[in-house]
Protein backbone atom coordinates (compact mmCIF):
# COMPACT_ATOMS: atom_id res chain seq x y z
CA UNK A 1 0.00 0.00 0.00
CA UNK A 2 2.73 2.36 1.29
CA UNK A 3 4.53 1.60 -2.29
CA UNK A 4 1.00 1.95 -4.29
CA UNK A 5 0.59 5.34 -2.64
CA UNK A 6 4.10 6.71 -3.00
CA UNK A 7 3.98 6.25 -7.15
CA UNK A 8 0.54 7.80 -6.77
CA UNK A 9 1.81 10.63 -5.01
CA UNK A 10 4.65 10.65 -6.90
CA UNK A 11 2.69 10.76 -10.55
CA UNK A 12 0.44 14.02 -8.98
CA UNK A 13 3.41 15.52 -8.23
CA UNK A 14 5.20 15.19 -11.44
CA UNK A 15 5.02 19.10 -12.77
CA UNK A 16 6.12 22.28 -11.61
CA UNK A 17 2.48 23.23 -11.52
CA UNK A 18 1.61 20.62 -9.37
CA UNK A 19 4.21 20.43 -7.00
CA UNK A 20 3.71 24.54 -6.88
CA UNK A 21 0.02 24.10 -6.06
CA UNK A 22 0.78 21.69 -3.42
CA UNK A 23 3.37 24.09 -1.77
CA UNK A 24 1.36 27.01 -2.14
CA UNK A 25 -1.56 24.91 0.39
CA UNK A 26 0.83 23.50 2.53
CA UNK A 27 2.55 27.04 3.19
CA UNK A 28 -1.03 29.05 3.52
CA UNK A 29 -1.75 26.23 6.39
CA UNK A 30 1.48 26.65 7.81
CA UNK A 31 1.70 30.09 8.22
CA UNK A 32 -1.61 31.84 7.44
CA UNK A 33 -0.55 35.14 9.22
CA UNK A 34 2.89 36.70 7.95
CA UNK A 35 4.48 39.86 8.74
CA UNK A 36 8.60 40.73 7.57
CA UNK A 37 10.50 39.79 10.65
CA UNK A 38 11.97 43.11 10.80
CA UNK A 39 11.16 45.22 13.08
CA UNK A 40 10.17 48.78 11.87
CA UNK A 41 8.32 51.93 11.78
CA UNK A 42 7.99 53.28 7.99
CA UNK A 43 9.37 52.19 5.07
CA UNK A 44 12.88 54.16 5.76
CA UNK A 45 13.48 51.91 8.57
CA UNK A 46 12.12 49.21 7.28
CA UNK A 47 15.26 49.90 4.43
CA UNK A 48 17.88 50.51 6.68
CA UNK A 49 16.30 47.07 8.69
CA UNK A 50 16.30 45.41 4.99
CA UNK A 51 20.03 46.52 4.32
CA UNK A 52 21.36 45.37 7.47
CA UNK A 53 20.06 42.29 6.81
CA UNK A 54 22.43 41.20 4.59
CA UNK A 55 24.63 38.05 5.75
CA UNK A 56 22.81 38.89 9.24
CA UNK A 57 20.33 37.02 11.11
CA UNK A 58 16.89 39.10 11.33
CA UNK A 59 17.37 38.45 15.12
CA UNK A 60 20.49 40.56 15.30
CA UNK A 61 19.18 43.25 13.07
CA UNK A 62 16.40 43.47 15.45
CA UNK A 63 18.86 43.52 18.26
CA UNK A 64 20.44 46.48 16.97
CA UNK A 65 18.06 49.07 15.43
CA UNK A 66 16.11 49.75 18.49
CA UNK A 67 19.37 51.90 19.63
CA UNK A 68 19.93 53.10 15.65
CA UNK A 69 16.31 54.29 15.46
CA UNK A 70 16.67 55.98 18.73
CA UNK A 71 18.97 58.45 17.28
CA UNK A 72 18.26 58.73 13.88
CA UNK A 73 14.94 57.50 12.29
CA UNK A 74 14.52 59.69 9.31
CA UNK A 75 17.16 60.30 6.57
CA UNK A 76 18.08 63.79 8.00
CA UNK A 77 18.97 62.50 11.48
CA UNK A 78 21.15 59.10 9.71
CA UNK A 79 23.07 61.95 8.08
CA UNK A 80 23.73 64.34 10.98
CA UNK A 81 24.56 61.30 12.84
CA UNK A 82 27.33 60.60 10.80
CA UNK A 83 29.12 57.24 8.92
CA UNK A 84 31.08 56.95 11.91
CA UNK A 85 28.75 56.96 14.70
CA UNK A 86 26.00 54.83 12.95
CA UNK A 87 28.84 52.09 11.93
CA UNK A 88 29.47 51.97 15.68
CA UNK A 89 25.82 51.51 16.05
CA UNK A 90 25.59 48.38 13.98
CA UNK A 91 28.83 46.92 14.19
CA UNK A 92 27.53 43.62 15.86
CA UNK A 93 25.41 43.36 12.55
CA UNK A 94 28.76 42.22 9.96
CA UNK A 95 29.96 44.18 7.98
CA UNK A 96 29.63 47.51 9.58
CA UNK A 97 32.07 49.81 6.91
CA UNK A 98 30.08 48.69 3.98
CA UNK A 99 26.47 48.61 5.72
CA UNK A 100 26.97 51.71 7.40
CA UNK A 101 28.38 53.44 4.21
CA UNK A 102 25.34 52.46 2.38
CA UNK A 103 23.07 53.59 5.13
CA UNK A 104 24.51 57.12 5.41
CA UNK A 105 25.00 57.50 1.33
CA UNK A 106 21.19 56.27 1.25
CA UNK A 107 19.99 58.51 3.54
CA UNK A 108 21.44 61.66 1.63
CA UNK A 109 20.29 60.16 -1.89
CA UNK A 110 17.03 60.05 -0.03
CA UNK A 111 17.50 63.71 0.74
CA UNK A 112 18.28 65.26 -2.48
CA UNK A 113 16.60 63.04 -4.92
CA UNK A 114 13.57 61.79 -3.19
CA UNK A 115 12.22 64.78 -0.76
CA UNK A 116 13.23 62.44 1.98
CA UNK A 117 10.88 59.47 1.29
CA UNK A 118 11.66 55.77 -0.58
CA UNK A 119 11.04 55.62 -4.11
CA UNK A 120 8.41 53.27 -4.91
CA UNK A 121 9.64 51.45 -8.14
CA UNK A 122 12.38 49.14 -8.90
CA UNK A 123 14.23 51.07 -10.84
CA UNK A 124 15.11 54.21 -8.38
CA UNK A 125 15.50 51.99 -5.23
CA UNK A 126 17.98 50.14 -6.82
CA UNK A 127 20.11 53.63 -8.15
CA UNK A 128 19.91 54.18 -4.10
CA UNK A 129 23.66 52.85 -2.69
CA UNK A 130 23.59 49.76 -1.36
CA UNK A 131 20.19 48.53 -2.40
CA UNK A 132 20.69 45.45 -4.74
CA UNK A 133 17.36 43.69 -6.35
CA UNK A 134 16.20 41.90 -3.73
CA UNK A 135 16.45 44.42 -1.04
CA UNK A 136 14.77 46.68 -3.34
CA UNK A 137 12.18 43.52 -4.23
CA UNK A 138 11.57 43.49 -0.34
CA UNK A 139 10.80 47.30 0.17
CA UNK A 140 8.09 47.43 -2.91
CA UNK A 141 6.63 44.10 -1.49
CA UNK A 142 6.69 44.71 2.24
CA UNK A 143 6.65 48.37 2.36
CA UNK A 144 4.57 49.28 -0.75
CA UNK A 145 2.53 46.15 -1.33
CA UNK A 146 3.36 46.13 -4.65
CA UNK A 147 4.05 42.19 -6.08
CA UNK A 148 7.50 41.59 -6.13
CA UNK A 149 9.25 38.01 -5.60
CA UNK A 150 12.29 38.63 -3.51
CA UNK A 151 14.67 35.36 -3.86
CA UNK A 152 17.12 35.23 -1.00
CA UNK A 153 19.80 31.93 -0.34
CA UNK A 154 16.61 30.08 1.45
CA UNK A 155 14.01 30.14 -1.61
CA UNK A 156 16.63 29.50 -3.91
CA UNK A 157 17.98 26.38 -2.39
CA UNK A 158 14.23 25.53 -1.47
CA UNK A 159 13.43 26.02 -5.46
CA UNK A 160 16.39 23.73 -6.06
CA UNK A 161 15.15 21.20 -3.97
CA UNK A 162 11.45 21.00 -4.85
CA UNK A 163 12.49 20.84 -8.96
CA UNK A 164 10.47 24.33 -9.19
CA UNK A 165 13.63 25.50 -10.82
CA UNK A 166 16.52 24.36 -13.08
CA UNK A 167 18.46 27.58 -12.42
CA UNK A 168 21.36 28.37 -11.24
CA UNK A 169 20.99 31.84 -9.62
CA UNK A 170 18.75 33.59 -8.04
CA UNK A 171 17.93 35.95 -10.86
CA UNK A 172 16.37 32.80 -13.05
CA UNK A 173 14.81 31.35 -9.84
CA UNK A 174 12.95 34.38 -8.97
CA UNK A 175 11.63 34.25 -13.08
CA UNK A 176 10.54 30.53 -13.11
CA UNK A 177 8.51 31.35 -9.47
CA UNK A 178 7.00 34.23 -10.84
CA UNK A 179 5.71 32.33 -13.50
CA UNK A 180 4.53 29.09 -11.08
CA UNK A 181 2.70 31.43 -8.64
CA UNK A 182 0.23 33.81 -8.71
CA UNK A 183 1.19 37.74 -8.69
CA UNK A 184 -1.55 38.06 -5.79
CA UNK A 185 0.52 35.37 -3.60
CA UNK A 186 4.17 36.84 -4.48
CA UNK A 187 4.34 39.01 -1.54
CA UNK A 188 3.02 36.69 1.19
CA UNK A 189 4.54 33.92 -0.50
CA UNK A 190 8.42 35.02 0.03
CA UNK A 191 7.77 35.66 3.73
CA UNK A 192 6.45 31.96 3.91
CA UNK A 193 8.76 30.12 1.93
CA UNK A 194 11.47 32.12 3.76
CA UNK A 195 10.26 30.82 7.53
CA UNK A 196 10.10 27.48 6.21
CA UNK A 197 13.48 27.25 5.07
CA UNK A 198 14.47 28.54 8.16
CA UNK A 199 12.32 26.30 10.21
CA UNK A 200 12.23 22.82 8.51
CA UNK A 201 14.48 22.82 5.46
CA UNK A 202 17.63 24.24 6.34
CA UNK A 203 20.69 24.15 5.05
CA UNK A 204 21.49 21.57 7.07
CA UNK A 205 19.33 19.99 9.03
CA UNK A 206 17.51 18.93 5.46
CA UNK A 207 19.30 17.69 2.44
CA UNK A 208 16.24 17.14 0.12
CA UNK A 209 14.63 13.76 1.85
CA UNK A 210 14.13 14.66 5.74
CA UNK A 211 11.71 17.76 5.88
CA UNK A 212 7.22 17.35 5.16
CA UNK A 213 7.39 19.06 1.91
CA UNK A 214 10.41 17.72 0.36
CA UNK A 215 9.15 14.08 2.01
CA UNK A 216 5.55 14.87 0.41
CA UNK A 217 6.90 15.60 -3.30
CA UNK A 218 9.53 12.85 -3.50
CA UNK A 219 8.93 9.98 -1.33
CA UNK A 220 11.25 7.56 -3.32
CA UNK A 221 13.85 10.35 -3.36
CA UNK A 222 17.06 8.71 -1.63
CA UNK A 223 19.87 11.12 -2.97
CA UNK A 224 20.43 14.28 -1.19
CA UNK A 225 19.79 17.37 -3.65
CA UNK A 226 22.99 19.61 -3.92
CA UNK A 227 22.36 23.50 -4.46
CA UNK A 228 23.64 24.86 -7.83
CA UNK A 229 24.10 28.40 -7.23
Amino acid sequence: MFILNSRLNSSFMSTKKARAAYIGRKLEALYPDVTIPLRHGDEYTLLVAVILSAQCTDKRVNEVTPALFAAADTPEKMVKLGQEKIRKLIETCGLANMKSKAIFETSKQLISKHKSRVPQTLKELEALPGVGHKTASVIMAQAFGIPAFPVDTHIHRLAQRWKLTNGKNVVQTEKDLKMLFPTERWNRLHIQLILYGREHCTARGCDGTKCQICRALFPSRIHPVKTRK
